[in-house]
């Protein structure tokens, strides 16, 4: 029993190490870039009840250095001040009163919807509300765009972790993201099989949104980024996905239940897989990466695996700019909290129990 699970153990680990290794070296990093562009840049914003975020947010918008820009926020019926903060912007950006939300919609992407349908601009710049951006990212996004040919440009943000409980949940999606897949393929390789995208941050070539017919093509899919991703490789539309390095940040969670809802709601759905298939691979993971670190029967195969672990967890640190101690230290609790997540994420999809921004999903 012992030798079949270092073998499953040292498959996923192997597969983990090489990955991040190439990650290190290769994953695209959003860099500063001066832009001889000067088509108008839509920044759309769907904000419901973002009281805590939304003036950082406007901050960093209307401080970049691409000037030819609109910045359109739409209120999605906030019931906190929101709205009162956004009107203290009002004679700088323009501010939308969103619908009620139909039935056949999820929320954010009928924000989304509504923003696009709003905006003037050549490019379409989908933010959250809880992103930073240091007063290049705009400019240095529309000349990646333009470089890269691509039709849509993403961009995971540099993490702001600050609590205990974010370090146990949000480094895990860039272990994920840069530990399975190697970056640079998203936008080098044809192979469907190579994608990501995320949500957060989101620059569009507006012709190519529209033809895709936009949000409301994907009026009712709960990882609408990843699903976006996945029909312009089947089109052969170029994307591009990078790190947001020192350019885009964002906290997502402020506690562990934030944090928990957030990563169930998108971790499952994301996987486009049965519930079985899903449950055995975070199983998988999950055990391959604390099996070496607990059972010393063989310590030749335990000291490899051990090492490998701990490399993979510095590389994907270093190109994530998060705190390599940190992740060290927690990795077993993290581990413990993707299978824990996992579990939540099956249970609460099927059963219809996925909540954000106080609405059901």
């Amino acid at each position: 029993m012992i030798t079949a699970l270092y073998i499953i153990s040292f498959a996923f680990v192997s597969i983990i190490f090489i990955v991040s290794l190439s990650n290190l070296f290769s994953a695209p990093v959003l860099k500063i870039k001066s832009s001889a562009q000067n088509k108008l840049v839509s920044i759309l914003i769907p904000a419901r009840n973002e009281e805590r975020n939304i003036q950082a947010c406007l901050d960093g918008c209307l401080t970049q250095t691409y000037t030819n820009k609109e910045i359109i926020v739409l209120d999605d019926n906030s019931t906190d001040n929101t709205l009162e903060i956004l009107n203290t912007y009002s004679y700088k950006i323009k501010i939308i009163n969103g619908k009620q939300l139909p039935e056949d919609w999820l929320g954010k992407n009928w924000a989304c919807s509504q923003l696009a349908q709003h905006a003037q601009g050549d490019y379409l710049l989908f933010i959250d509300a809880d992103v930073r951006l240091n007063n290049n990212a705009v400019e240095s996004a529309v000349e990646e765009i333009t470089l890269t040919n691509s039709a849509l440009i993403s961009v995971f943000p540099t993490q702001k972790i600050k609590s205990f409980s974010e370090w146990l949940i949000v480094p895990l999606m860039n272990w994920l993201l840069l530990g399975f897949l190697p970056l640079v393929l998203v936008y080098s390789s044809r192979n469907k099989s190579f994608v990501a995208a995320n949500g957060q941050f989101m620059l569009w070539r507006k012709e190519i949104y529209d033809k895709l017919g936009g949000h409301s093509s994907l009026k009712y899919e709960p990882v609408e980024d990843m699903e976006f991703a996945r029909i312009c490789k089947s089109k052969g539309i170029k994307i591009k996905t990078l790190l947001g390095g020192k350019l885009i940040f964002c906290r997502m969670y402020s506690n562990l239940k934030e944090a928990i809802n957030g990563f169930a709601k998108n971790f499952f759905a994301g996987f486009k897989t049965n519930a079985i298939g899903f449950l055995i691979f975070i199983s998988l993971i999950s055990l391959s990466s604390l099996l070496p670190l607990i059972i010393w029967k063989n310590l030749y195969y335990s000291a490899i695996l051990s090492t490998m672990i701990i490399l993979s967890r510095i590389f994907i640190s270093i190109k994530s700019n998060q705190n390599i101690l940190m992740n060290l230290i927690l990795h077993p609790f993290q581990m413990m909290m993707v299978f824990i997540i996992g579990i939540i994420s099956i249970y609460k999809t099927k059963f219809g129990k996925l909540e954000w921004k106080e609405r059901k999903i």
